[in-house]
Order: C-alpha cells, then sequence, then structure tokens
C-alpha cells in the first residue's frame, strides 16, 4: 500500500502531460507484493494485483523504461541525470503467487526484479499478522470484543461499517511492540475460531509464503533475493534495541544460510511511523549495502544508503508515463527525514 505522499503524487501526475514531466525524471525503485489470477475480494487482498493489470505495468515498464538488476545502483547513483528512465523493481514479503504468477510475467518481458523477504515467514508458513487482523475485523461474528493490549472492547458490526472499524484499528495495531501485537492477533485469531477459519484460509490462498525451495527456483531463475526483516512487523521506536538489531541480522543470516548473498533490505511498512534511528542503524550495522522504505521520491536525492525512496504501485496505474518522473517531488520531504534521523 502506498504512501499519502504517494497518492499526492499520483493525483498531481494524472493531470499532467507526459511529455511535460520526462525531462523532470531520475532513476526510481517501484515495488508490489503479490499477483493473483482473480482478485474475489478486494478489501482482503489488498496487497495483490489482479494478473491482467499485472501485465500491463511489466508491459509498460518494458517500452518505456530502462529495468535493471538492483546490483546496477551504484554506478546509476554515480550519474544520476544519465539514467532518468531508469527503473529498478522490486516485490515485498515473499508471497507464493510471486513464483505462480509475478516471475511468469517478469520473466516474459524480460525484466530483472529483486524480491525481499520475511523470513520468519518463509520458515513457518505463518501469515502476515496483519492479514489475520483484517480478517478479524471483516469476518469474525458480529459483536464486542476485548482484544489484548489494543482494546477492552470492539465492536464489529454490520459489514458495511468494518471496513472503516479495520482501518481504525490497524492503525493502533501497528504502533504496538511486536510482543504484544502477537498477543492481540492471536486473540483475533481465537475469535475467528467459529467462522470456520480453514475454510477462510482456503478462500484467500493468496497470502500463503513461499518455502524455501521456492525462493531458491526464484533465485536459479535470476531473482535477486533481499530481506524484509524476519517478522514482517514495523521496526519503530516501540521496539526495543535488541529487537530490532536481531530484524536486521538475522533475515540476511537465514537468507545466505538458504540461497546465498544478502545485500538489500526493505522496512516492512517501510513509511515514517514504521522506521526508528536506532532501525536504519541496524540495517547498516547489519552490513546491507541498502535499504529501502516506501517514502515516494527519486533514488538521487537520498542522504542516507539506508533510508532509499520507493514507490508502492497501485493495483491499476493507469499514468505511470507521468507518475514515474514526478516522484522526484517528494525528494524535499523525503530528504529532510532522513537528516532528521540522523540527528
Amino acid at each position: 500500500m502506498v504512501n499519502s505522499l504517494g497518492r499526492i503524487v499520483r493525483s498531481v501526475a494524472s493531470r499532467l502531460p507526459a511529455a511535460l514531466v520526462r525531462p523532470f525524471g531520475r532513476p526510481v525503485a517501484l515495488f508490489f507484493h503479490g499477483v493473483e489470477s482473480r482478485i474475489i475480494d478486494s478489501r482482503v487482498q489488498t496487497n495483490h494485483h489482479d494478473v491482467n493489470a499485472f501485465i500491463e505495468i511489466a508491459r509498460f515498464l518494458k517500452n518505456n523504461f530502462d529495468v535493471l538488476p538492483l546490483s546496477a545502483l551504484d554506478d546509476v547513483l554515480k550519474r544520476p541525470p544519465r539514467d532518468r528512465r531508469v527503473v529498478f523493481l522490486m516485490s515485498d514479503d515473499g508471497y507464493a503467487n510471486n513464483l505462480a504468477l509475478a516471475a511468469d510475467v517478469l520473466d516474459e518481458f524480460a525484466l530483472p526484479w529483486t524480491l525481499f523477504v520475511s523470513t520468519h515467514h518463509i520458515d513457518t508458513a505463518k501469515l502476515n499478522p496483519i492479514f489475520v487482523a483484517r480478517l478479524f475485523f471483516l469476518f469474525a461474528p458480529a459483536g464486542a470484543y476485548g482484544v489484548a493490549h489494543l482494546a477492552s472492547r470492539i465492536e464489529l458490526g454490520s459489514p458495511e461499517e468494518r471496513e472503516s472499524t479495520a482501518r481504525y484499528w490497524l492503525d493502533r495495531l501497528k504502533a504496538l511492540d511486536a510482543v504484544r501485537a502477537g498477543e492481540a492477533v492471536a486473540a483475533m485469531e481465537a475469535a475467528l475460531e467459529p467462522t470456520d477459519l480453514p475454510a477462510l484460509l482456503e478462500r484467500f490462498r493468496s497470502d500463503r509464503f513461499l518455502n524455501w525451495d521456492e525462493v531458491r527456483a526464484l533465485k536459479q531463475r535470476g531473482v535477486e533475493i533481499g530481506a524484509h526483516a524476519h517478522l514482517h512487523w514495523p521496526m519503530h521506536g516501540a521496539q526495543t534495541r535488541d529487537y530490532l538489531i536481531e530484524q536486521a541480522l538475522l533475515p540476511r543470516e537465514r537468507i545466505e544460510a538458504e540461497i546465498g548473498p544478502c545485500r538489500y533490505f526493505a522496512y516492512p511498512f517501510g513509511n515514517t511511523p514504521d522506521i526508528c534511528r536506532e532501525a536504519w542503524q541496524a540495517v547498516r550495522d547489519a552490513g546491507y549495502e541498502y535499504g529501502f522504505t516506501t517514502l515516494s521520491g527519486s533514488l538521487d536525492a537520498s542522504v542516507n544508503r539506508w533510508l532509499m525512496p520507493r514507490y508502492g504501485l497501485e493495483l491499476r496505474e493507469p499514468r505511470l508515463a507521468s507518475v514515474i518522473p514526478f516522484l522526484r517531488a517528494g525528494n524535499a520531504r523525503l530528504t529532510a527525514w532522513q537528516r532528521q534521523m540522523a540527528d
């Protein structure tokens, strides 16, 4: 999901002719999450592109930009104006449909990409906590619930009310440290049991994670494998220092043990509330060459190589020709935040 500035950039760019903003362009990073053959409930499958829409995005990038492997980033950053058409394409989390669909589409168009995996979920097949929480808010039986560390009473009413209820409480859930958030999500999962939870999970198989053999298969197809923390949870100031260090070190160790060298890191969620100063320092100290946020901007703007910008691709992107060059408009906010994080 994109941040608020990304939505503003998209809104403004949609009103501008592509030819007008094209000279403004600089190299950028774009990311997606998963690709599905059919979206059956957009409230739940928020992280997944419909395959036909994804094919259109891939075709557009192939025809209009220079999509390079992330290994070229060092060279591109030496002279960003020279490489104004360069795009680096990435995928976050590590969903199984990346192997089933996304890889085939990107292979067809010969587009290199990087996959950032959350290694706890690859190790255990446990679902993303936010996905489980969203199922609770949308499908738990109507009534009042007490959820550990979140609220003593959460009212779940009509289907029409539940999306706004979910948005409100998911923001508050993400503000918790990982231990308390895990206990809250466990309470939500228990409340889902009367709904025939296995059937619900089978219905939404799009959020199933890859296993290590499947990650290896992608690596063999030329996909760069990076780290997306160990547990898919924010690395913000509510976490302990030891937790942040572990979230940087452990995924690199797991990826290098299973796959090979791991040079890049992407922060879970990745917006300003989700990353603290100690988090990027832990990423730096763990030996990663670059770390990527979800703040919009172009790659030439960064004054901190462990807080690089990326743009999250919307499920449909009819105006990418204008949006990509205009991402540079986010650079002032990005660099101001980077400097603040360095104080």
